[in-house]
């Protein structure tokens, strides 16, 4: 935002109706012109404004909050280094704004309006943006020297915002001051911002400073005429970023709150996540970990920390340690915590624990993990920490002093010598041993600033297998102070746990082995896909079934089997790629080498044949008209390790992707290790993980046992006991139908999951959960939560506790599983959550569980109604009180009532409404 430093800068005394405390209920705003844009950290606020050439479009978050975003538009001035500058005809500028270094323009020539709607917005509105923020509509007034020049200049504001409204009129528009032409344009407008009513800037160096009495005068006489039209009115106000900033902003908000604005208090540049009514939880731990020898997905620190954040409602982040820089003070305001989680010492261990102690005084806590990475003990006595170096008796015995419950999560610490000994001079030791000449060390402890655990005090190897020696979901929780939240869970809907099954592609053409005239295809469709009445999500190779392929020969066969598979209504088409690349990494310049694919005669590489080509083909040849699902989703190939470009690719073309992540914990390996994250983020984009691993790892590589993949419903009891962690996912190849122990086996595996409490979806449908976790954003007070992009993601889960749930229009119900609570979130994307410690008697009805979605539901004080709809027979079960009543349409005979639950199970019907009226 630009700054008009003249002395009528700002603004009111309104009226006194709001509360002097922030309330999540009610409206708040932020003004962000960074990059990067956190979602967590924007998506609870009602305005959203933003810089667009800053904003990333394709981006998930940006989708599911667009109709909150405000796009930043100057109206009576242009910057020179945009693109619409270009376009600009340099006879519509009229002078120079040297503060800014920006040129004002000529807003009574015609050919402006013309401009700015077709060079400027147009582009934004084809770029993704709906709603607009106009600022600087009062810099004519810096050249409009006469009252009659005033008035002309005004009037042409006038007829630019009501055509605006007239020619985009589902478009949202916030408009900066335009204090004297609001009568003529209130009707147009959703909402007033202006600035420093208490804090602003000013001056040449546009320095930072309070406002005065007069100037405030002057606007609360500005803003009445505001009020009068009961427009949103929203006040910037400004503070230098220092470590005492967030306590005055606080005071800031409540003071701008008494006069009926919705306040936001940020820096003067605007690129800080500054304060308003509402504030996000901060989800996000940065964590600091090397990519300069091995990539993100292949490091412990993903592999085996993203889990126990995830678990709590956290967000994973990494940040390059190879980088020249750490982030700053101000980037770091976004993060919940940091986990530091190196492979080798830190190249400046002094920047590193400077940076360490400046994070304290915002009170963002750290964790070492597995190690300090520091070499250098009088640094770390900063960190009240004391290293000396001991001689180690030989053969000697060790004790261990002290224990906390959280050591010893999947093995116990060796009691063994370690690299140094260590004495703390602060915090909370957990685990402490001494040699037997009482030379004591603390491996573990919570610190005022954080936390560490190291060594094998922190994960034990035992041959290739990592085990936690501590907890890590009680760590992460403790060092770095997180605070318990609703939990965005992708693994149960309405109270069941979610089950999709997805093919790889992979043999489609394997002769099968007891019968050579068989394909793998046919026995996959004829055995599987029209034998299990569930949804599954089936892709193809196109190099293995179409003529330009491998196999030009066969390909009517395979692509008859391909078509019928296709038309099955529980079928939903992917793609696998044509060619089926073996490393994505190895992409160079849109080209793949022959060695890194598969080599169909003639073909020539190229990204967008492999992957939307592929797509459009399968809708445009193989469906059947009218065929929903539509092919949307990559299975990606080979080693499953798209890289950002790759991501963006996909992201931009509107693809879901899937594919990657090593779940196949079993009874022989029942580590948390071998439970994968829901998904790997790359910047702004994200790749998302099977719910569990396909046959050929239970197979050895398809080297046998092929009867091997009956041990994935070890995986599914393991990731959903003691904690459930993952959905079902029968994930497997085509090649699957080849042989009779393969087949059995997935038949095996089948009945198996079909006999659980299960909610059976698409996986198109699963990966926008996922989608949504790494969006959601929260503000907290006391015990009421609002949950901003719950768009697919319908299920929160509450920790183990009593919580009482206070029913409202967007909650249907709630289901216990293992003593946490999942409850059921209706169609709405925003949430209102309270939660009560006391004790409840429970007068409502409410969706208990139900293998179907929510598709409408109403709720208030005498009537619950709600509409579900399945992908199999519908069934159901509700909280029934005494004094209610109930009906069903469809009717189903065979519903009944016990013990106030009503139980409904239908025949052939996917679809059902139920009517509860209480009291009547």
């Amino acid at each position: 935002m630009k700054h008009l430093c003249y002395s009528k800068h700002i603004f009111l005394l309104l009226f006194l109706t709001l509360s002097l405390f922030g309330n999540i209920k009610q409206k708040s705003a932020i003004v962000y012109y960074g990059d990067h844009i956190s979602y967590p950290m924007v998506g609870i606020h009602d305005y959203i404004i933003v810089q667009p050439d800053l904003t990333d479009t394709i981006q998930h978050g940006f989708e599911v909050y667009k109709e909150k975003m405000y796009a930043y538009v100057s109206i009576g001035e242009i910057d020179t280094d945009i693109d619409a500058y270009k376009k600009l005809d340099k006879k519509l500028i009229v002078g120079d704004n040297k503060a800014w270094k920006s040129k004002l323009l000529d807003l009574t020539n015609p050919k402006y309006k013309q401009f700015l709607f077709k060079d400027m917005i147009d582009p934004l509105i084809k770029k993704g943006f709906k709603n607009f923020f106009f600022d600087t509509l009062d810099s004519y007034q810096l050249i409009a020297k006469t009252p009659q020049e005033k008035i002309k200049n005004e009037m042409a504001l006038v007829d630019i915002i009501n055509s605006f409204h007239k020619r985009y009129p589902d478009a949202k528009l916030i408009i900066n001051r335009g204090f004297e032409i609001i009568d003529h344009i209130h009707n147009a407008v959703e909402a007033v911002l202006f600035e420093s009513y208490y804090n602003g800037v000013g001056g040449k160096d546009l320095a930072y400073k309070e406002v005065s009495d007069a100037d405030r005068k002057w606007l609360d006489k500005q803003l009445q005429k505001v009020a009068a039209y009961n427009l949103d009115i929203i006040c910037v106000d400004y503070l230098p970023f220092n470590e005492q900033m967030q306590t005055k902003a606080k005071t800031l908000v409540k003071k701008l709150q008494t006069k009926g604005f919705i306040p936001y208090i940020s820096t003067k540049d605007l690129n800080l996540y500054g304060y308003s009514t509402k504030n996000p939880v901060k989800r996000e731990i940065l964590t600091l970990i090397d990519e300069s020898m091995e990539d993100r997905i292949f490091q412990t620190a993903h592999q085996m920390g993203a889990v126990p954040l995830e678990y709590q409602g956290y967000i994973q982040k990494f940040y390059n340690a190879d980088q020249k820089t750490l982030p700053s003070m101000k980037t770091m305001q976004q993060y919940g915590g940091v986990v530091i989680w190196l492979t080798k010492a830190y190249r400046d261990p002094a920047k590193l624990v400077e940076w360490i102690t400046n994070l304290q005084k915002y009170n963002i806590k750290v964790v070492f993990a597995g190690d300090f990475f520091i070499n250098n003990s009088n640094l770390l006595k900063t960190l009240s920490i004391d290293i000396k170096d001991v001689k180690e008796p030989h053969n000697s015995s060790y004790k261990v002093l002290v224990k906390d419950k959280m050591m010893g999560f999947e093995i116990n610490p060796p009691l063994n010598s370690n690299a140094y000994y260590i004495d703390l001079k602060a915090g909370k030791a957990l685990y402490r041993v001494e040699n037997s000449k009482k030379d004591a060390t603390t491996l573990a402890a919570i610190m005022p600033w954080g936390g560490y655990a190291l060594f094998k005090s922190f994960i034990v190897e035992i041959a290739k297998d990592n085990l936690w020696a501590i907890n890590p979901f009680t760590f992460f929780t403790e060092a770095l102070r997180l605070k318990p939240l609703p939990i965005p869970d992708v693994t149960t809907q309405n109270g069941r746990r979610i089950f999709f099954s997805h093919i790889d592609g992979d043999g489609i053409m394997n002769r099968v082995e007891w019968d050579p005239e068989l394909f793998s295809g046919d026995i996959i469709y004829r055995d599987v896909l029209s034998k299990y009445n569930v949804p599954i999500s089936v892709s193809v190779i196109g190099a293995e079934i179409n003529k330009n392929g491998l196999y030009p020969e066969l390909a009517p066969q395979l692509q008859k089997i391909t078509k019928e598979m296709f038309a099955l209504p529980n079928v939903e088409p992917a793609t696998h790629t044509f060619t089926h690349p073996f490393f994505w990494g190895k992409i160079k310049n849109g080209n793949l080498s022959p060695e890194y694919r598969l080599k169909p005669k003639g073909y020539k590489f190229s990204l967008n044949y492999e992957i939307k080509g592929m797509l459009d083909e399968i809708n445009e040849r193989f469906l059947p008209k009218n065929k929903y699902p539509k092919a949307q989703t990559i299975f990606w190939s080979g080693d499953c390790v798209p890289p950002e470009k790759i991501l963006h690719y996909v992201y931009k073309n509107k693809i879901l992707n899937i594919n990657g992540g090593d779940t196949d914990i079993t009874n022989l390996h029942p580590w948390l290790s071998y439970i994968a994250s829901m998904g790997l983020g790359r910047n702004d984009y994200y790749q998302i993980y099977t719910g569990q691993q396909n046959e050929n790892i239970y197979t050895n590589e398809w080297l046998g046992p092929f009867w091997g993949f009956k041990k994935v419903i070890q995986t599914f009891k393991l990731t959903d006991k003691p904690k459930r962690i993952k959905p079902i996912d029968i994930y497997y190849h085509q090649y699957s139908g080849s042989k009779r122990a393969s087949i059995n086996a997935l038949k095996y595996v089948y009945e198996w999951a079909i006999k659980q409490s299960i909610n059976p979806i698409f996986t198109s449908e699963y990966i926008p959960k996922v989608m949504d976790y790494y969006i959601i954003s929260i503000a907290k007070e006391d015990n009421d939560y609002l949950l901003a992009g719950l768009k697919d993601l319908k299920t929160l889960r509450l920790e183990a506790g009593e919580n009482n749930i206070i029913f409202n229009n967007n909650i249907a119900g709630f289901n216990k599983f293992n003593n946490e609570t999942y409850i059921h979130v209706g169609p709405s994307e925003q949430l209102f959550l309270s939660l009560k410690k006391e004790q409840q008697s429970l007068k409502e009805p409410y969706l208990i569980n139900s293998n179907g979605a929510i598709v409408s539901m109403k709720r208030d004080k005498k009537e619950f109604t709600l509409q579900l709809k399945s992908h199999v027979n519908l069934e159901f079960k509700l909280f029934l009180p005494d004094e209610c009543h109930y009906q069903l349409l469809p009717k189903n005979k065979e519903s009944s009532v016990t013990n106030k639950q009503l139980s409904v199970t239908y025949k052939k019907i996917k679809e059902a409404t139920v009517d509860v009226r209480c009291g009547l």
